[in-house]
């Protein structure tokens, strides 16, 4: 009962956060956005116990801590440059945690979609590469981890069983979209309604792939 009322919650405080963003009321906004994703920590801390379970809230703090500097990003570049940092390290442990999640399957059938992860990472590499200036080979690093964990990603479709094969494999597609039109926004071109789109994609891919875990280990 608990966990099915942190989530109606996040469901509800992620609608209003939306709709102040929708309505261009960021300024309200950006007090409710470090507020979002410890509904999900909660969520997973009350669960019953799982292999993966630190694992997993250690990268919802960690995307947490991102939340939270790239709020002042318009303060000063260090607040986006750490931000970028503390995202980069939530998607390597959840890298490390679709990797544990697993199972030890001989089958490379994921590798034949390997071809479209690299088409995606070329991509908006060659796109933003001129405007990205002195911010070249942490964008680089940062799309190469992105890019790792939507291919495991596609492996876990593979190997965990339904529902969280979808589930995380949709999540996976969100956060890319989301940190794609993030990069797009900030070192190519204005993109309207940014902060909406980026915010709802980035929200539902976090709840996507904290649901997948806790369905994967039967929680």
């Amino acid at each position: 009962m608990k966990i099915e009322r942190f989530t109606r919650s996040f469901i509800v405080i992620c609608f209003l956060y939306l709709l102040l963003l929708l309505s261009g009321k960021e300024d309200m906004a950006w007090w409710l956005k470090p507020m979002l994703i410890p509904f999900l920590i909660s969520i997973v801390a009350i669960s019953d116990k799982f292999p993966t379970q630190e694992i997993l809230l250690f990268a919802l703090f960690f995307s947490w801590i991102g939340d939270v500097l790239l709020l002042f990003s318009d303060k000063h570049s260090l607040f986006f440059i750490f931000g970028l940092v503390a995202f980069l390290i939530a998607h390597l442990i959840y890298i490390f945690l679709f990797q544990k999640q697993n199972k030890i399957n001989k089958n490379k059938i994921y590798l034949q979609f390997s071809p479209i992860v690299v088409i995606y990472l070329l991509g908006i590499l060659s796109i933003l590469w001129s405007s990205l200036n002195e911010m070249k080979i942490p964008v680089t690093i940062y799309a190469f981890v992105i890019s790792t964990m939507l291919l495991m990603s596609i492996k876990a479709y593979f190997e965990w069983k339904k529902p969280a094969n979808l589930l995380v494999l949709i999540g996976a597609v969100l956060f890319v979209i989301s940190d794609s039109i993030l990069a797009f926004n900030k070192f190519y071109t204005p993109i309207p309604m940014s902060s909406f789109l980026i915010m709802s994609t980035y929200l539902a891919a976090q709840f996507f792939i904290v649901k997948s875990v806790l369905i994967n280990n039967k929680v």
